[in-house]
C-alpha cells in the first residue's frame, strides 16, 4: 500500500495488488475496460484516448460542478454539501479506473464502492478556509502544476507498458513502478481538489510524495 500524505486537505492511498496477477485480464485490460470507460465517459461527456494522458481518466474534470460551484463560493460563500458529495464520489470513480486501467489492480472498477483506492477531500467550511476571490485565479495558478503533470503522464504510460509485460512474464508489478504512478495519481487528486473542487485555498506541493 502507498501511504498518504499527511498535512495536505486531500489524500489518496492504494492498494496495490501485489500477489500473483490475472495475466488474462492484465493482457486484454484495453479491453476489458472498455465498459468502464464508456461509463465514465458518459458521466463526464469525455472520450479517453491514452495519448491525451491519464489525467482523462485519473481525475475526471469534465464531469464535475466546477463553474456553479465558483460562482457561489463568489458570491453567496456556499458550496451546496450535494455538489461536493457529487465531485468526490466523481473523483474517487475516476481515480478507481485510472488504478484499473494501470493495472495496479484486477479488480473491475466499481461505480459506488471504494475497493482499493481510498481517497478523501474534507468538505470545506467556506467562510472560514476560503476565499470567495480565489476561484478566479485558482486554474491559472495551477498551470505549472498541469504543465509537469502533463509531461510526467508520458512516463506513467511508458511505466504501464513496462509493467504489461513485466505482469504477463512474472505474474507480479513492479514494485518501483507502482509507487511513481500512485505518486502521480496523488499530485493530480492534490491538483484537482484546489483548482477543480476548490475545496481548499492550500496551494499543492510539487511532489509525487506525501
Amino acid at each position: 500500500m502507498s501511504d498518504s500524505p499527511v498535512g495536505y486537505p486531500a489524500t489518496l492511498s492504494v492498494d496495490v495488488k501485489e500477489t500473483e496477477r490475472d495475466k488474462v485480464s492484465v493482457g486484454f485490460r484495453l479491453f476489458v475496460g472498455i465498459p468502464i470507460l464508456i461509463i465514465l465517459g458518459l458521466l463526464t461527456g469525455t472520450s479517453f484516448r491514452w495519448e491525451h494522458s491519464m489525467w482523462d481518466y485519473g481525475f475526471p474534470v469534465a464531469g464535475l460542478v466546477l463553474l456553479p460551484t465558483v460562482l457561489m463560493i463568489l458570491f453567496q460563500q456556499k458550496y451546496p454539501r450535494w455538489w461536493f458529495d457529487w465531485n468526490l464520489a466523481l473523483a474517487r470513480f475516476g481515480t478507481r479506473v485510472a488504478v484499473f486501467m494501470a493495472l495496479l489492480h484486477d479488480d473491475y472498477p466499481s461505480t459506488d464502492e471504494p475497493q482499493y483506492v481510498h481517497l478523501d477531500i474534507p468538505y470545506p467550511d467556506v467562510k472560514a478556509d476560503l476565499n470567495r476571490w480565489m476561484p478566479l485565479v485558482k486554474w491559472f495558478l495551477a498551470i505549472p502544476h498541469l504543465f509537469i503533470l502533463a509531461f510526467l503522464s508520458i512516463a506513467v504510460f511508458f511505466c504501464t507498458v513496462f509493467a504489461w509485460f513485466a505482469i504477463l512474464f512474472t505474474g507480479r508489478y513492479p514494485q518501483s513502478l507502482s509507487g511513481f504512478i500512485v505518486g502521480y495519481l496523488r499530485w493530480q487528486v492534490r491538483v484537482g481538489a484546489y483548482a477543480f473542487l476548490l475545496t481548499t485555498d492550500i496551494y499543492p506541493p510539487f511532489s509525487l510524495e506525501a
